[in-house]
């Protein structure tokens, strides 16, 4: 925990004399006092996170982390277990879903392989921190060991120190690993106290009768290996994933280094859940990029106090949503540094 609390220690509230200063500037660029709406927000929250009156994101970068997990032996998804390993490949040929987006936006996709079930086959865009090969079965036990989950989340804090030599403005986070809705569901469930029921969808889209095993095998998880609400790390460790831990260190370095985090959906949420809960200020360094489709995302982002910037009925992952979403906030610091003032445009301003 050494290195996790020095990362802590590190992260500072957001500046808010900046954020105030930013404010009159947006009042005076030729538009009706807020009529820009959140993206003048988004703008604020960007400048108090950054500590910059004109940051820039030219640096785009989003991590898109990989772990199977051993629930998926109980048949809670539609697809098999070896399609993490091979939606890696893809990832690293370019042509899955964040390839597109990030490409569209001009970001770099980082690809983790935090606990695929299989040794991968060397690539120069594939980043190795293998915790195991998969998460144990949260059903008979432990998806993990306490000292697992604290080393998934050093990884994640490591990844982004290292891809730091590199520039990185602004952080999305993407994750994919079958079985993952079934682990996230879960830390909701312990750390909003609500049933498994409530917080359960359909992850790939499957059917009642796979739903109804799904919340089955979640609620006896919850009942043999009862994590504390209190404890974010036991709750890891109970019945979390090794690319969900991943994503809590990224989280809390990026916050510890003044970086903006805009967050993908349900699998980032869970994780999400687990960094604030290690360190509440985190929360204002996450901004959420969407809701997904996913039956308890809209709960999730209730209970962190984090509202969406966009509902398109996604339920991809691999930091889909965090891809549009950083698109929008950098359409929002454009406007802040490139839109004229009403001095500088000689337009009069509203009486």
């Amino acid at each position: 925990m050494e290195k996790i609390q020095k990362v802590i220690e590190k992260i500072e509230p957001i500046d808010q004399e900046i954020m105030e200063k930013t404010q009159k500037r947006l009042d005076f660029l030729t538009k009706p006092r807020g009529s820009l709406g959140r993206l003048e927000e988004l703008a604020k929250i960007v400048v108090g996170i950054k500590k910059e009156e004109s940051p820039d994101l030219k640096n785009k970068v989003i991590f898109t982390l990989a772990g199977d997990h051993g629930i998926a032996k109980e048949g809670v998804s539609v697809f098999p277990q070896e399609v993490t390993s091979q939606m890696v490949y893809n990832f690293l040929q370019g042509g899955a879903g964040i390839n597109v987006l990030a490409r569209h936006i001009g970001a770099r996709v980082v690809v983790v392989d935090m606990g695929v079930a299989c040794d991968l086959k060397p690539h120069p865009g594939l980043i190795i921190r293998k915790i195991d090969y998969g998460t144990k079965n949260i059903v008979k036990g432990p998806a993990m060991t306490r000292e697992e989950a604290i080393r998934s989340i050093n990884e994640g804090i490591e990844i982004v120190e290292d891809e730091l030599t590199r520039g990185i403005d602004i952080i999305g986070t993407g994750d994919m690993g079958i079985g993952n809705t079934t682990a996230s569901s879960a830390i909701l469930a312990v750390i909003t106290r609500t049933s498994a029921e409530e917080v359960t969808g359909r992850g790939t889209g499957i059917d009642d009768v796979k739903l109804k095993r799904k919340i089955d095998v979640i609620d006896k998880s919850l009942k043999s290996n009862r994590p504390d609400p209190r404890d974010p790390i036991d709750i890891l460790s109970k019945v979390g994933g090794f690319e969900i831990g991943g994503l809590v260190g990224i989280m809390l370095a990026g916050a510890s280094h003044n970086i903006p985090v805009v967050i993908d959906g349900f699998i980032s949420g869970a994780a999400a859940l687990l960094a604030t809960e290690l360190e509440p200020k985190v929360k204002n360094y996450l901004i959420p990029s969407h809701c997904s489709a996913e039956a308890g995302h809209k709960q999730m982002l209730s209970f962190l106090g984090l509202t969406p910037l966009l509902d398109l009925d996604l339920r991809l992952g691999e930091g889909t949503g965090a891809a549009l979403g950083i698109n929008i906030v950098e359409a929002s610091i454009k406007i802040l540094t490139q839109m004229a003032t009403f001095h500088d445009a000689g337009v009069s301003e509203g009486l």
